[in-house]
C-alpha cells in the first residue's frame, strides 16, 4: 500500500485569550487522520468545531500545541508541526496548495496575472502559467472582459472565482480546500467539482471543508466527523 502523502497524529489545539486573564479556550484534541495520493478527505461538523483550524494547522497558519503533521516533500518527510518557519514556507511554495474563503492579493493587480502568478511561483513557465489562468478563468465563468482589471472590483462571487483559479492552476501535491464553493451558485459549483475531481484523478491528496451537502458528497472519498475530536475544556 502506498504511504499516505499527508499523516496527522494525534493534533491538538487550544487558543490563550491573553486579555482575558489567560483564559484557555479547547479546540481540537487527538486529531488523527490520513490522506492518499488521489482522496479528497472532507472534514465534517458543525460551525465552530475546529474544521478551519485543522486546515490551518496543516497549512503552517496556526501553530499546534501537540502532535505531528507529516507532510511527504519530494524525498524527504516534513513534519509542519515542528518545522521551522523558512520550511513552512518552503513548503507552500512546493507542495502544499491551499484555497481560503478570500482573495487576498497586490491591489491594482489584473486578474489573469493575479492566477497566472500563482504558477510562476511554482516553476511553471510564463506562457503555460498564462495558458493554465485562462483555462481557469474561462471555466470558472470570469467574463474575459474582466482579466484586465484587478479583482478589487469584482463581486464577492467573482474575487471567489478568481481565488479557486488561483489555488488550483499549479501542482502542489497536496491542496487543502477552506469552503470554496460557499458563494457560488449552482454552475459554478459544478465547475469546481470539476476541478476536484480532475486534481484527484491527477493524484493530488485533498483535504476539504464544504457548505454545501450535493458537492460535499460528490467529491468525498470519505468524510471525516471533526466533532469527535472535541478538546476537553480546561
Amino acid at each position: 500500500m502506498t504511504a499516505p502523502l499527508l499523516d496527522i497524529r494525534d493534533l491538538g489545539k487550544t487558543f490563550t485569550m491573553h486579555l482575558q486573564g489567560g483564559l484557555v479556550i479547547p479546540v481540537v484534541s487527538g486529531v488523527s487522520l490520513t490522506v492518499a495520493a488521489g482522496e479528497c478527505v472532507v472534514l465534517g461538523g458543525p460551525s465552530g468545531a475546529g474544521k478551519s483550524s485543522i486546515l490551518k494547522m496543516i497549512y503552517g497558519n496556526y501553530r499546534a500545541d501537540s502532535g505531528a503533521i507529516a507532510v511527504v516533500a519530494g524525498d524527504e518527510t516534513v513534519d509542519v508541526a515542528s518545522a521551522a518557519p523558512r520550511r513552512v514556507l518552503a513548503l507552500r511554495r512546493t507542495t502544499i496548495g491551499y484555497v481560503s474563503q478570500f482573495l487576498r492579493v497586490i491591489p491594482r493587480v489584473p486578474a489573469l496575472a493575479v492566477v497566472a502568478e500563482a504558477a510562476t511561483a511554482f516553476g511553471i513557465d510564463r506562457d503555460e502559467a498564462e495558458r493554465r489562468a485562462r483555462d481557469l478563468l474561462t471555466l470558472l465563468n470570469v467574463p474575459e472582459r474582466l482579466w484586465s482589471l484587478p479583482p478589487a472590483t469584482f463581486s464577492g462571487g467573482e474575487q471567489q472565482r478568481v481565488n479557486i483559479a488561483r489555488g488550483f492552476i499549479a501542482d502542489h501535491p497536496i491542496l487543502l480546500l477552506d469552503e470554496p464553493t460557499a458563494s457560488l451558485d449552482a454552475r459554478n459549483r459544478a465547475a469546481v467539482v470539476e476541478l476536484i475531481e480532475t486534481k484527484k484523478r491527477a493524484g493530488t491528496a485533498i483535504v476539504g471543508i464544504f457548505h454545501d451537502d450535493d458537492v460535499r458528497e460528490r467529491v468525498a472519498s470519505r468524510i471525516v466527523d471533526v466533532t469527535r475530536f472535541a478538546a476537553a475544556a480546561a
